[in-house]
């Protein structure tokens, strides 16, 4: 089950809040803008129509009432002889049709209009769109007026009371006016829209002041967030991992300050000292724990130099063969008496310039941890060869392996690699630390590949110069 982090889940909250604050504004900001927009494209109609009005003697709907007129003096007798509802039903619809269609089409205004804004610097681009609220039929013989509900698509007093367009109408259109139309054989009110395509685009450009200060304000928030958590993360982790080093390192120390304690009280019983090989035993496994207990201690003496970014290093040219034969032969003999080593070596005779103890250093703690971290018997094979002037170290083991994520950080000091929050194996999370620092020191670098139960590889390389660069440079 994946623990959660209280301040991770706190933080994405807050940022959840401030993205929905943030959406609730700028929609109130775009739903303002929007209102605005359509307020000011009325106003300037109005305007334009009021302009006209003055300004020209021929109406706008001039041809719309000589054709509407004469079409109206028409159908009033065809629907006074119709007795079928069905046809009369039709005719009716077709009667309405033309009605709408004429509106549309034959009107100037919205040539007028397009020619007002354009002058004014306004959007021109839109379409027009005109609502029939109410059309009645007058038989001027007669003198009566056909009523009829299917002219009428709502009643006027309830369309007066609201400048929204119809349902069926693009959120984008706009009311500019209502108006009515009256003749001799009819009588017509009708809303007129007009709907610019690209309002949306309008609207945007008005509001992407606030609309880019919001998403920046986020950006930066969410940045200060991710920052700062991360600086808190790697804090806490490198707390956690001083903490673990202090207790394997109390671990360490303790474990032959014991057996250095229990050996001294040993002496003191009569039988031992009367048994030369037993003192003899007991002072070797004193000895033997001493050392180990000297090199803890140098171990924590050095950490400090190990902290620098760089450190001195004394190089000479050594037979890096012969060196890897001593290296190995001094561990087989020591810790890593019980791994079965193979070593094949191709250097090609060269003798590199680096720093011995170092390099011995890098290559021990490599075997040291080919031998700790595996759970049978150790089997480790060292293969070294020149590669692009690049001295190539290869050590392969038979070991526990590591995970990919521990991959990424295993080379970090005090790091250690564990199974859930228990460390199997001792140690202080210090030897591939050193390893790394030593072969960059050089001027090289460690690459690991590694799968869990399949052993790991550590390839080192070292870059090195030819006999002839050794001797330019000597010159």
């Amino acid at each position: 089950m994946i623990k959660r982090n209280p301040i991770l889940m706190l933080g994405i909250f807050a940022i959840i809040v401030l993205i929905t604050a943030q959406f609730f504004i700028i929609r109130e900001v775009w739903n303002q803008k929007d209102e605005m927009l359509s307020l000011r494209y009325r106003s300037n109609s109005q305007d334009a129509i009021g302009s006209m009005r003055m300004r020209r003697s021929v109406d706008v709907y001039d041809t719309v009432r000589f054709i509407l007129d004469n079409y109206s003096e028409v159908v009033i007798n065809e629907l006074a002889s119709i007795t079928d509802s069905l046809e009369l039903e039709n005719k009716k619809q077709e009667i309405f049709d033309f009605f709408s269609y004429t509106l549309n089409t034959e009107q100037d205004l919205s040539v007028y209009l397009t020619d007002y804004f354009r002058r004014q610097g306004y959007e021109d681009d839109f379409k027009h769109r005109i609502e029939i609220i109410s059309l009645d039929l007058i038989d001027m013989d007669t003198v009566h007026i056909f009523q009829d509900e299917f002219f009428r698509t709502q009643r006027l007093t309830e369309r007066s009371q609201s400048s929204s367009p119809p349902d069926n109408y693009s959120k984008s259109s706009i009311l500019v006016y209502r108006y009515a139309l009256m003749d001799n054989y009819y009588v017509l009110f009708f809303e007129y829209y007009i709907d610019f395509s690209d309002k949306q685009k309008m609207i945007l450009r008005e509001t992407s002041a606030s609309l880019a200060t919001s998403i920046i304000s986020i950006l930066i928030v969410m940045t200060i967030f991710l920052f700062t958590y991360r600086n808190l993360m790697q804090e806490k982790r490198l707390s956690n991992l001083k903490t673990d080093f202090i207790n394997n390192m109390t671990h360490e120390l303790k474990t032959p300050l014991a057996t250095i304690t229990v050996a001294g009280k040993t002496l003191e019983i009569e039988k031992i000292r009367k048994d030369d090989s037993k003192i003899v035993e007991t002072a070797r496994l004193i000895g033997k724990q001493s050392v180990h207990l000297n090199q803890l201690i140098n171990m924590i003496l050095e950490i400090s130099m190990w902290e620098r970014t760089q450190f001195e290093l004394s190089k000479k040219q050594v037979d890096i063969e012969s060196l890897m034969h001593d290296i190995v032969d001094c561990f087989k003999n020591g810790s890593g008496d019980t791994a079965a080593v193979t070593q094949n070596y191709d250097f090609k005779g060269i003798k590199p310039e680096i720093d011995t103890v170092y390099f011995t250093t890098m290559i021990n703690n490599l075997l040291s941890n080919s031998v700790k971290y595996c759970e049978k018997d150790p089997v480790i094979k060292i293969e070294g060869y020149v590669e692009d002037n690049n001295i190539i170290i290869r050590l392969t083991d038979n070991g526990i392996g590591i995970s990919r994520n521990d991959q990424k950080r295993v080379f970090d000091k005090f790091y250690r690699a564990s199974s859930g929050n228990i460390h199997k194996y001792k140690g202080l999370g210090l030897g591939l630390y050193y390893v790394k620092k030593i072969a960059t020191a050089h001027g090289g670098d460690v690459i690991l590949s590694s799968k869990p139960g399949k052993g790991s590889i550590f390839t080192v390389i070292i870059p090195y110069k030819n006999q002839t660069e050794y001797e330019s440079s000597s010159s």
